[in-house]
């Protein structure tokens, strides 16, 4: 092959990269959207998730879900919305804020410092984001099922998540 067929080659990888990767930016929102669905449909049912919701993943389930940054108040309306229980914080907002303040840390999410008179705000970045060098990580199906109903895949076939 000569350096032209690479070039080629490249651009046509590229293109199909950007292409999967928009394909699974929608895939991401609509799963965030029906897994907030059966969460809320579940607790109304008067099932109870089998695996705690931590407030990072309830987080990044908030601002996965949307297209537009957030605020920290947001971020609480959305979390008290979906049913996450924040009795369990002396303060909630302030939680809220070191919670976001890690995932910006962690390059999962991105910070948008506010004007005069705005608070500041939080997006999601998505699964392509790249903090140093290396991808943030992302939800699966099968980790957000986990999260509220523990693993609802025979065991051998949840594929096992990775320690940091």
């Amino acid at each position: 092959m000569t350096a032209t067929d690479y070039k080629r080659a490249l651009d046509a990888a590229c293109r199909e990269w950007e292409t999967l990767a928009a394909e699974r930016r929608t895939l991401d929102t609509r799963l965030a959207d029906l897994q907030r669905t059966i969460a809320t449909l579940s607790r109304l049912c008067g099932y109870v998730p089998t695996v705690p919701f931590s407030l990072a993943d309830s987080c990044r389930l908030v601002l996965m879900r949307r297209d537009h940054p957030l605020t920290a108040t947001q971020v609480r309306e959305e979390l008290e919305t979906m049913g996450f229980d924040l009795s369990k914080q002396a303060s909630p907002l302030a939680s809220i804020h070191v919670t976001l303040k890690r995932l910006v840390e962690g390059g999962q999410v991105r910070f948008f410092p506010g004007g005069p008179g705005r608070a500041p705000s939080y997006g999601w970045k998505g699964p392509a984001a790249a903090v140093a060098g290396r991808k943030a990580p992302t939800l699966r199906t099968d980790e957000l099922g986990a999260l509220f109903f523990g693993n609802v895949l025979p065991r051998d076939l949840v594929p096992k998540r990775k320690k940091p």
